[in-house]
């Protein structure tokens, strides 16, 4: 992975943001104005969008904690607590990016309506079913009453 991200981060030129597949991982890589990289390797679920968002974050941050003269000049590792808080906020793509959460909460929503207007609908069918028999009842009704009226007034009389 160390050769990985290290080839990546040589091969990216300045203000370039490109995504490269190896062995079902891939390397996310961005390369600022002031010729510093960041590579996140992670897995082909994970959306790109949100990967370069935390190297746009780690890069701005890193810049603003360290010159470019110190990075420049150091060989040894230099501080950034603030990445470990990073790891843990982007594990799950969809709580560290809005518009994940968005999207996912639209998703709901959707099959949430998706089910109702079927049940609706369901709904619409029984309503037609039962208007169709209280029609066809009254038409019945209507028969039964013309025949009983017709058998009552012949066979009774009263005088």
């Amino acid at each position: 992975m160390d050769f990985f991200a290290m080839t990546l981060s040589q091969r990216t030129a300045a203000g370039i943001r490109q995504s490269v597949e190896q062995e079902g991982n891939v390397g996310h890589v961005y390369t600022n104005s002031l010729s510093l990289s960041c590579v996140i390797i992670a897995d082909k679920e994970y959306p790109s969008r949100v990967a370069f968002t935390l190297i746009g974050k780690i890069l701005d941050e890193f810049s603003a904690l360290h010159s470019k003269q110190v990075v420049a000049s150091t060989i040894a590792p230099l501080a950034f607590p603030v990445l470990k808080e990073y790891f843990v906020k982007y594990q799950n793509p969809h709580e560290a990016d809005n518009i994940l959460k968005v999207q996912k909460e639209l998703d709901e929503t959707k099959v949430i309506l998706h089910n109702t207007i079927e049940s609706v609908l369901a709904r619409g069918e029984k309503l037609d079913n039962l208007v169709a028999q209280s029609e066809q009842l009254s038409t019945q009704s209507k028969s039964f009453y013309k025949v009983a009226k017709k058998t009552n007034s012949g066979c009774c009389s009263i005088q």
